[in-house]
């Protein structure tokens, strides 16, 4: 299974790539971050020069969504074909196109299809794209009381395979629901984190496996919740409400308006008994955000018993919402230490043992679920904001964490629905549609400018909405909150059509410039290959580029609602190292795959493609000569340049000479004489790749750059190259 020299042994360099693959511990280090690429907008993501070394202290999350084939009715129902097939549907709820009410649509399609959230295929083509994007976890959403254990364990088997062959992947994380997450925290405490179940994936901050969820909220309650009234503190006054606990109690929490203000402050004390009985604890609170409930949490439990909780000595505009019932047993109002009518809003949290043992185990962020508000309290994280999004801060002051998203449902200041006709989508604040991700940009460059620890990104594959006849306090025939169209959606995973991949490299570009990147690998000293000669004549070239091993996997798994079955059989050699060696009279190119090279056959059987002037606009997708379409004479192969129009789906390539090749085993080299391309003069500088059975000439769509991410094998990945530079 080796790469064999001269000597029969394992080439140096080659045999310690291959050990390390087998261990599949470190890793492979392909250099993602060195590669370039351009977008069909003719967008280049930004190199060294732009972006300046790498920055270990820096790191992204992208939230994640395993909910695809789950609470399925029916399907899929697409909502960009339905109104291209009935515009007027969005006026007509009983329209026959739509779906169920409350059932699940999609804004779009994949470029992997209608998939389910357990494809391995997809699955293994996420954790490359999302590695190769500088990703360093994914944040899977579990906002909704479901785990989806079943697709979790499917993904992390997955992101396992991937690694036990060399790959590198993206940790895990889970996003809990934002007000009642004990369930879901236990659950996944039960299913993934106790039984230790991929903990290498695990994704750590400060140390510990990173849980966002409310670490106040993990405990049972009882609770008094009102709006009824809001109460002002006034100056020397003191407000109080008398309670008891049935059982030992870990924090105390009262909600207290603001009336919109954020620069109210008190003192917050609790006493045993009443209101002349002994101080347990007090607390000055600065900062309060309106409608916060204000906890006070003891070192220790309390134990069961009576107690007295007061606010006083207010600070701005501060007070405690009140109801004129009776609401909580054993308990009363006061002011000023004398009882009144109604409760007050509370909330105890009970103390509870295995609550404890989470918050030793985990390293706990707060989720933020407005767009709005900003951060409450220290060591709180968001999901998406509006522009311009908040800092959020740790317990030591620094800046954090940031979230940037594609697009926001937002109506002005108020969450909205995604169908509503100003929410932000990815265009805002234009008011046209734009692959350029004006949204995105915007937030992009926030976060950039603020320069936090931690970006949170919204989102890769949400895909599907339910469809509503209301939401938040709107009503209108048929609505979608999260999603709704290709504008008004917030997915960055590559679409079918519309914008393609356009996110995707945008992604790309913005990652690099808040984490840096490393210089291109500088082409070392001329030298001649001889093409009739061994492989070991490549023993110490550089730069070795790199390709991951085994993104050949074959598809064959159901779609969404069964409604297809998804079959790839198009992988077949599997690219895992690339070389480079000129001299004055040609260039040289070596590449090793994974198995044996299969024997020629057709046209898009180990194809090189070369892009000398790194202008996208001159060839096909900027590649100006393909080498290896045909092989005629013995130990050689056609050299062709591209004569079509420069559109991503113009095939066409007139010959203009041959290049000679050989190959053997797992490897093939071919060289190709700088004349025939053009580069005999001058300093070598071109991109490059190779690509295996990517390309089905005479097919509909076959000659597609996206079938660079979808089929056969491509090194590197999609629409990356390698570049060769003296």
């Amino acid at each position: 299974m080796y790469p064999i020299g001269k000597t029969g042994l394992p080439t140096l360099a080659v045999a310690l790539w291959w050990a390390f693959a087998a261990l599949g511990q470190t890793g492979v280090d392909t250099m993602p971050d060195t590669w370039v690429a351009t977008d069909g907008l003719g967008r280049s993501v930004a190199g060294f020069a732009e972006c300046g070394p790498p920055r270990e202290d820096r790191t992204v999350g992208m939230f994640y969504f395993l909910w695809l084939g789950e609470h399925v009715k029916g399907g899929p129902h697409d909502i960009t074909k339905i109104l291209a097939q009935d515009p007027a549907a969005m006026l007509d709820p009983e329209n026959p196109l739509w779906g169920p009410a409350g059932s699940m649509h999609h804004w779009g399609e994949s470029i992997f299809g209608y998939y389910n959230s357990d494809d391995p295929y997809v699955l293994a083509k996420h954790a490359q794209m999302l590695g190769d994007a500088g990703v360093d976890v994914v944040i899977f959403d579990v906002t909704n009381q479901f785990t989806y254990s079943n697709n979790a364990r499917a993904l992390l088997d997955a992101f396992a395979r991937v690694r036990q062959l060399g790959g590198r992947t993206p940790q895990v994380a889970f996003l809990c629901p934002f007000w009642t997450p004990s369930k879901v925290v236990r659950e996944l405490a039960n299913e993934f984190y106790d039984p230790g179940v991929h903990q290498d994936l695990w994704f750590r901050w400060d140390g510990k496996p990173l849980l966002l969820a409310d670490p106040d909220r993990l405990g049972e309650t009882t609770m008094v919740d009102t709006s009824e009234q809001a109460v002002e503190l006034k100056p020397g006054q003191a407000l109080g409400q008398s309670f008891t606990a049935p059982e030992s109690i870990g924090s105390v929490e009262i909600r207290v308006p603001t009336w919109t203000k954020d620069d109210g402050g008190a003192t917050l004390t609790l006493r045993r008994d009443g209101p002349a009985g002994g101080i347990v604890m007090r607390r000055v609170v600065t900062s309060i955000h309106d409608n916060e409930w204000v906890s006070l949490r003891p070192d220790a439990p309390l134990p069961a018993g009576d107690y007295f909780v007061e606010i006083s000595n207010p600070q701005g505009t501060v007070g405690w919402w009140t109801g004129s019932d009776d609401g909580l047993p054993g308990g009363q109002a006061f002011v000023n230490g004398e009882p009144v009518g109604g409760d007050r809003s509370l909330r105890l949290v009970f103390h509870d043992p295995e609550v404890e043992r989470l918050r030793s185990f985990f390293t706990f962020r707060s989720p933020q679920p407005d767009y709005f508000l900003g951060p409450t309290k220290p060591e709180m994280w968001s999901w998406l904001e509006v522009s311009p999004q908040h800092v959020y801060r740790n317990s030591r002051g620094e800046k954090e964490q940031m979230s940037v998203g594609v697009a926001q449902n937002a109506v002005g200041s108020r969450l909205g629905s995604m169908s509503e006709p100003a929410a932000r989508g990815r265009s805002f604040p234009q008011e046209v549609f734009s692959t350029t991700g004006v949204n995105f940009a915007e937030q992009f460059r926030r976060a950039l400018a603020e320069d936090p620890r931690f970006l949170f990104v919204t989102g890769w594959n949400e895909w599907t909405a339910s469809r509503y006849g209301e939401f938040n306090g709107i009503r209108l025939p048929v609505m979608f909150v999260d999603q709704f169209d290709q504008e008004h959606s917030r997915d960055i995973e590559p679409m079918k059509q519309g914008h393609g991949d356009a996110y995707y490299y945008q992604l790309v570009d913005f990652i690099r410039r808040y984490k840096g990147v490393r210089p291109h690998p500088v082409a070392g000293p001329a030298r001649t290959v001889h093409v009739e000669g061994d492989f070991a004549q490549w023993e110490d070239v550089v730069p070795v580029y790199r390709d991951d091993a085994g993104d050949t996997l074959h598809r064959d798994w159901p779609g969404y609602n069964n409604h297809t079955r998804y079959i790839n059989t198009t992988g077949r050699n599997d690219f895992v190292l690339a070389q480079v060696a000129h001299d004055g009279e040609q260039i040289a190119f070596h590449v090793a795959c994974h198995e044996p090279i299969t024997e020629p056959e057709g046209a898009s059987w180990m194809l090189l493609l070369l892009d000398l002037d790194g202008q996208r606009k001159t060839g096909w997708n900027g590649y100006d000569i393909l080498i290896n379409r045909t092989r005629g004479r013995p130990g050689r192969c056609t050299v062709e340049r591209f004569s079509g129009m420069p559109t991503e789906n113009d095939w066409t390539w007139s010959p203009v000479g041959e290049a000679s090749f050989r190959y053997e085993g797992r490897q093939l080299h071919l060289a190709v004489s700088r004349r025939l391309l053009g580069l005999a003069e001058g300093r070598l500088q071109f991109d490059f790749c190779w690509a295996d059975n990517t390309i089905g000439e005479g097919q509909v769509d076959g000659c597609r750059i996206d079938r660079f991410t979808t089929d056969g094998d491509v090194a590197p990945n999609g629409r990356f190259n390698y570049r060769y530079s003296e």
